[in-house]
């Protein structure tokens, strides 16, 4: 097994270092491209079907549109284009000729959906619309790094059409709750919840919300983002409809995203110099059964056993696999232990006869995370352990959030404290102020966080 660099010494190569290891993902051919294998997709479906179980509860159905959009679609919206034009992957030939109107390859699917609304949508009856898409999208990076910014990703992104400029605020403000809520219910990511500044909004949205994670080298990650388009999408393509009062109006339209991007910051979060630390309820493997032995005769009773804890747990609904592999108990531990299952199962001779168990906690190393236990009750013994695991991460991940937030009520303060990580701070919302952080400092205005304390000093 490859040695994983310590987080300490290069965290960017402990990443890779962590993905390459839990055999995750490959490079692909094309640049900025890469291959998900089987562990790092499951982790993402598992993620993916809790987010979409969620979107489903506040009314939200799934589509599907197409992957290219007419040029002229991104023109309609000045400042939409605009932002995408320098990410833009543009086709210009289909079937050996030149096309008539050059087609792009989807960045985001704001035109083309609104395109939709604006034939579907005629009377305050139709609306709302609530819409949301799971595919992937395409932006020419020059500078990529796997899962958080590739050339083409994976993502979610709603789309959704109102009668009120009232009612599109609610879905803004609602599905920032619910990226917010995934991220601390099913991965154990706490996260800040905030407006981004007008420089940092959507390209034609009149506001932007974010939540925004800390990795474990104290950088932040956009984790997900919800955006008021305002009417500025409806005015483009000509959404209109009749209201109850009989007159014709302009909806008011949003959008909201979160990406794959939010699991790579969740294993830049969790993970140690071992390698993974998954949360169990998005884990590939929540309980890996290792069987450990010395003879023939020992195999045959602790595989017979080990199987039969299978079975049991799999009954429960457990995600467990049983390595029957042909390698050493301690290469096994490493093994799992790099790949973030959440609970390890041994089972030797002494545990056969005295019908027990030992489970090792993946949040906790070594013996402290070791617990002997009964056969008996096995399952429900590790959900209650899943749940505090869960508890543990999220608790750690707080602490970690906490402790590198310093507060800043002057430029030096600022200046000093982003050396150690985030800074909260009086800053106006002005793209100077943004320009002066990124020329003077190289950082960037994440958010308004909505629970900031008044300023006690003066903005700058």
């Amino acid at each position: 097994m490859a040695k994983i660099t310590p987080r300490s010494e290069d965290f960017n190569q402990w990443y890779l270092d962590v993905l390459r290891e839990a055999d995750m993902f490959d490079y692909a051919p094309v640049r900025g491209c890469i291959v998900v294998k089987p562990y790092g997709w499951t982790l993402y479906e598992n993620m993916r079907d809790l987010l979409d179980r969620r979107f489903k509860d506040t009314g939200h159905s799934n589509a599907a549109f197409p992957l290219l959009i007419p040029m002229s679609f991104l023109k309609r919206e000045a400042s939409h284009v605009e932002g995408f034009s320098p990410e833009l992957a543009v086709v210009t030939h289909g079937g050996g000729e030149e096309l008539v109107e050059p087609l792009v390859i989807r960045p985001t699917s704001e035109t083309i959906i609104e395109h939709s609304y604006a034939q579907w949508i005629k009377s305050y009856r139709d609306l709302p619309i609530l819409i949301n898409l799971w595919n992937s999208v395409v932006r020419w990076e020059m500078r990529t790094k796997l899962f958080l910014r590739t050339m083409e990703f994976y993502w979610q992104e709603g789309h959704t059409a109102h009668a009120t400029h009232e009612e599109s605020w609610a879905e803004v403000t609602q599905m920032l709750d619910v990226y917010h809520t995934h991220g601390v219910e099913d991965c154990a990511v706490p996260s800040v919840k905030g407006r981004k500044s007008r420089n940092e909004r959507f390209a034609g949205a009149i506001n932007t919300l974010s939540v925004e994670a800390m990795m474990g080298d104290k950088r932040a990650l956009q984790a997900g983002t919800s955006h008021d388009l305002g009417q500025n999408f409806a005015r483009a393509f000509d959404i209109k409809f009749l209201d109850r009062d009989n007159t014709e109006k302009h909806c008011w339209t949003t959008s909201w995203g979160l990406s794959w991007r939010f699991m790579g910051g969740m294993i830049m979060i969790h993970g140690d110099d071992q390698g993974l630390r998954l949360p169990p309820r998005i884990a590939p493997i929540q309980a890996v059964i290792v069987p450990i032995y010395k003879s023939d005769d020992e195999k045959a009773k602790v595989m017979e056993a080990a199987d039969r804890i299978r079975l049991t747990l799999k009954a429960a609904g457990i995600k467990v696999k049983l390595d029957d592999r042909d390698e050493t108990p301690g290469f096994k531990f490493n093994d799992w232990e790099m790949r973030g299952v959440p609970v390890r199962v041994e089972v030797g001779p002494r545990d056969v006869a005295n019908n027990s168990v030992a489970l090792a906690r993946r949040d906790i190393p070594g013996k402290a995370g070791k617990i002997f236990t009964p056969q008996e009750g096995l399952a429900d013994k590790i959900k209650g352990l899943f749940d505090e695991i869960h508890a543990s991460l999220l608790r750690q991940a707080e602490a970690f959030q906490k402790a590198n937030i310093r507060e800043a009520n002057t430029w030096e303060e600022l200046k000093a404290g982003v050396q150690e990580g985030w800074v909260l701070a009086p800053l106006l919302d002005d793209p100077a102020v943004d320009a002066k952080l990124k020329e003077e400092l190289q950082v960037t205005n994440r958010n308004f966080p909505f629970d900031q304390a008044p300023a006690s000093g003066t903005a700058w």
